[in-house]
């Protein structure tokens, strides 16, 4: 059921939480897509990523050219923003657009055209480009400055503690990200459960992380298998989203049992990290002082955890490796065609109906290292389930009849068609070039304009 968060009460109950999701529930008319994506810097001359220094510079200057308005921490520029949109800086010192949510796809795909035209024209004079990849593919963590953000710090004491590669996560990983909305509780379910079951599909499209510390990895996402190796209490796979009591609720259970990073309290950070939500709303935290739940405290708390499929007062779906501009507007093309029909909806969701978590869970396993070599749950080649998930997203968009300049919004998938009709994902063209013309040297990665 869907109700609305009204805000006026002080005091903050699982009610409000609930409520806090549902009120995300809009009519299809209100139906929006939302894109984001992040991407390294680096500098041509040396191959070096860039410092937070260059980042600076960079910032300044999209602020007196293109009018962003600045996000100041410590008197350091640490984001941008303008109207609904904003450009956030990643712990490793990676770039990220969050774009506003809007009506279609011809909305977004001008909106990171803008931005990367923007952001080329700032770093031309500083001889700096930008690689749209999953992991970072030359350097060390010890070659990677954290970027000066108190809840970077605060994070960065903790990853250790809970996962071997969280400081990998931070750092070195990239992705691109879409954003969806639902009518309904049972909407948003199914929703849900689609997204998750067949993101592999976008796993193989968008594998794009082979190397790490300029080697070859035996994955194919390595990007993929650093998440497993952060949080178990917060990443990955959703378990209890296929069991029938799955509702708002049950997620907000899930939420008040993972441990916090911190609040923020009158512009300053203090640490929770390691306490849950639950002990926290509970007032069974020791604290020097008492400090009341706020619903701000929760929104923060949402952003910190990061399931493959993440659920806020909207649908984030986070499954894809980092890509060059060219594949970044059809990552939500792709989603919209499966998540805005609702016939095409629901034949995918009878698709997946019968596959259990464990299966999915092994569909995952399976496809960052394999790619289009995996097999779905119901033993089908992933070549050919994935095709066949695309031509019913072509057939969703077309429905759409959206049009400009003579092209309806299903034209955003040619990329991911063309990476079908090849059988090769990303990485695993740049592992043969990796092993044949360019003998081994992955600088050749930075240096022939890939990532156009």
């Amino acid at each position: 059921m869907c109700k609305g968060f009204t805000g006026v009460t002080d005091v903050l109950s699982k009610e409000n939480l609930i409520a806090k999701l549902s009120s995300g529930c809009k009519v299809k008319k209100d139906w929006r897509i939302g894109t984001e994506h992040e991407k390294f810097g680096f500098k041509k001359k040396d191959l070096r990523p860039i410092t937070f220094d260059d980042i600076q510079k960079i910032f300044s200057e999209l602020c007196s050219k293109y009018k962003w308005e600045k996000i100041i921490e410590n008197r350091k520029i640490i984001g941008l923003k303008k109207d609904a949109t904003s450009i956030t800086l990643e712990p490793g010192g990676q770039i990220e657009l969050s774009g506003a949510p809007v009506k279609n796809l011809f909305e977004t795909c001008k909106e990171v055209n803008l931005h990367q035209d923007e952001l080329n024209a700032v770093c031309r004079n500083y001889e700096i480009e930008f690689m749209g990849i999953g992991v970072l593919p030359k350097w060390k963590l010890s070659d990677l400055k954290l970027m000066p953000k108190k809840r970077y710090e605060i994070m960065s004491k903790y990853m250790p503690q809970v996962g071997e590669m969280g400081l990998d996560m931070m750092k070195r990983t990239t992705t691109i990200q879409a954003n969806f909305d639902f009518a309904s509780e049972s909407d948003m379910k199914k929703k849900f459960r689609v997204a998750q079951s067949i993101q592999p599909v976008i796993i193989a499209l968008y594998a794009n992380s082979p190397f790490i510390e300029g080697k070859l990895t035996q994955f194919l996402s390595y990007r993929s298998h650093i998440w497993t190796k952060t949080d178990n209490d917060r990443c990955g796979l959703l378990p209890f989203i296929y069991e029938d009591d799955f509702s708002f609720e049950r997620y907000v259970d899930y939420l008040l049992d993972v441990p916090m990073y911190f609040i923020v309290r009158n512009n300053k950070y203090i640490d929770f990290s390691g306490k849950n939500f639950k002990q926290f709303l509970e007032k069974k935290i020791k604290l020097d002082k008492l400090i009341e739940p706020e619903m701000k405290d929760w929104e923060i708390h949402l952003t910190t955890v990061f399931p493959e499929v993440r659920l806020k007062s909207f649908l984030e779906l986070r499954g894809a490796d980092g890509g060059p501009w060219s594949r970044v507007c059809a990552l939500p093309a792709f989603w919209t065609g499966i998540l805005y029909d609702e016939e095409i909806l629901d034949q995918v969701s009878s698709i997946i109906k019968p596959w259990s978590f464990d299966q999915v869970k092994n569909f995952y396993k399976e496809v960052r290292i394999n790619g289009f070599n995996s097999y779905t749950p119901d033993k089908e080649n992933l070549k050919n389930f994935s095709k066949k998930i695309i031509d019913l997203s072509s057939i969703g968009l077309k429905k759409r009849n959206i049009e400009n300049a003579g092209k309806t919004e299903d034209s955003f998938l040619e990329p991911l068609i063309e990476i079908i009709k090849s059988g090769e994902s990303p990485a695993l063209k740049w592992k043969k070039l990796y092993l044949n013309q360019w003998s081994n040297n992955i600088d050749m990665l930075y240096t022939n304009n890939y990532f156009k």
